[in-house]
């Protein structure tokens, strides 16, 4: 690895997968034109409120109904700490006390909370590069990311339950950083500070890596996981033969069930490969919830504090505490969180917006389409059908600006993988905010572009020299998808 300086409610989805898909005018077309984005797996209803992401599949059949509601129940429900009686199981050390209180109503997080700390949605990422050779031999192989940070583990979790000390708090500040826009206009982005303090297990160790990571929103992402690997292997460019500038590279990670190195799909970074691996890695590190994948019933503790592994447990036997058939439940009802219909695609503003996303650049990323693999394996539901996420799943240098100082499998630290857009312009109805990129430091899309470096340097200036009219028909555009 090449080390460079760098810096909702169960009652409405009950009725709603107990309706037809009233998808309205010719599905093919539609499907082409990406108005339904999702195929025929696109939300039935035109929701485009705060439950704009909460809907299923528009065709959702038979047994998976009863386990998407299921699965909506344990995604919403409150853990508590484990007890002498094996209930519970929540922690000892936590960041969140449900999947949904990071994915608000199925959607993105934000970064930082009234008092100035970082918001519960917002982990932090934690580890060192070890120097033992046969631990370089792990990282070279991609069998891991990065060594867990001897006191801290590979999160800092800011809560715990009763009795035990939460292992730090994070404290955000910004800078100003402007940028002149044709015409003259200012836009003021934000940098971000970290400051980490109360450290509850004495010091970190030195050179250590800390990446934030704001939820992302959960539509369409069993329609990702659909995709087959030789799709996405066809934008590979590593060294950019095609001398447009991009060079999108796959993240190959470990995978726990398959025993074997993988392509990386999920996170930031791409750091998961599938659903169920993310998943169970969110209920270990975010939760310190036990499941078959990740075992240890006191999840992210490190081998230093003792009296967090020594803390009673919710479960007995040897048997986790998120049993299988409830982790199977929490993943397929996020793989069959629908993506809404798309917006006033026929608006003139819109189409012109199209246009002038194409012409910067912008889609050598953001691929515009795939189409999910018909094989045996994938969902009846997510199968064959053609989808407009608006990512190619590959990681991209985006500069030192959004650097963070976690390198993840393949990925350094400049690199992210291609966030796909489709219900971004939802994300005020759903969230009541407009924060995004990795960190949340983006108040508005204008200011998640202008932070764009890298590989997307040339995309950046087009944007910058647009009049702005055209600036407003690229966001209208990208909000209508």
């Amino acid at each position: 690895m090449a080390l460079k300086p760098a810096l909702v409610c169960t009652a409405l989805l009950a009725a709603a997968v107990a309706m037809p898909a009233l998808l309205s005018g010719s599905r093919a077309d539609e499907q082409k034109t990406g108005r339904m984005p999702g195929g025929e797996a696109t939300a039935a209803r035109a929701e485009t409120g705060q439950d704009a992401f909460s809907q299923p599949v528009g065709n959702l059949r038979g047994e998976a109904k009863a386990a998407f509601v299921n699965g909506n129940r344990l995604f919403r429900q409150v853990w508590t700490a484990g007890s002498e009686t094996g209930k519970g199981g929540l922690g000892p050390l936590f960041n969140a006390r449900s999947c949904s209180e990071c994915h608000v109503r199925d959607g993105r997080g934000q970064p930082v909370a009234a008092d100035g700390f970082a918001h519960v949605s917002m982990p932090f990422r934690s580890g060192v590069l070890s120097i033992e050779s046969e631990d370089i031999e792990k990282l070279k192989n991609n069998l891991v990311s990065v060594f867990p940070d001897p006191a801290y583990g590979h999160q800092l979790q800011t809560g715990a339950v009763p009795g035990h000390r939460p292992e730090a708090r994070i404290e955000i500040t910004y800078s100003e950083v402007p940028v002149e826009l044709n015409g003259g206009e200012i836009v003021n982005l934000r940098r971000p500070e970290y400051k980490i303090t109360d450290l509850a297990y004495g010091r970190m160790i030195p050179g250590r890596m800390i990446s934030p990571r704001i939820a992302p929103p959960m539509v369409g992402l069993g329609l990702l996981e659909a995709v087959s690997e030789e799709d996405i292997l066809k934008h590979v460019d590593p060294d950019d033969a095609d001398g447009d500038g991009v060079s999108g590279k796959p993240n190959r990670i470990w995978s726990r069930e398959n025993k074997a190195v993988v392509l990386g799909r999920f996170g930031w970074k791409a750091g998961q490969p599938t659903l169920r691996q993310q998943v169970a890695s969110a209920f270990a590190m975010d939760m310190g919830l036990s499941t078959p994948l990740f075992m240890p019933a006191h999840g992210d503790c490190s081998e230093k504090q003792h009296a967090c592994r020594a803390a009673a447990q919710g479960s007995r036997n040897n048997m986790p505490e998120v049993p299988e058939k409830a982790l199977d439940d929490v993943v397929l009802y996020i793989a069959r969180l629908a993506v809404p219909q798309r917006r006033n695609a026929d608006r003139p503003d819109i189409q012109a917006g199209e246009k002038l996303f194409h012409a910067a650049g912008c889609a050598k990323c953001h691929v515009p389409s795939f189409t999910t693999a018909t094989e045996p394996h994938v969902a009846p539901e997510l199968r064959g059908q053609r989808i407009w996420p608006y990512t190619d799943m590959l990681l991209h240098d985006l500069g030192t600006g959004l650097a963070d100082t976690f390198a993840e499998g393949a990925a350094d630290f400049w690199e992210w993988r291609t966030p796909p857009l489709w219900g971004i312009g939802l994300t005020r109805a759903v969230n009541g905010h407009t924060y995004f990129l990795h960190d949340g430091r983006a108040r508005n899309l204008l200011e998640a572009i202008l932070w764009h470096g890298g590989e997307a340097e040339s995309a950046r200036k087009r944007v910058i020299e647009m009049t702005r009219q055209e600036r407003g028909q690229l966001i209208a555009f990208i909000e209508s998808l």
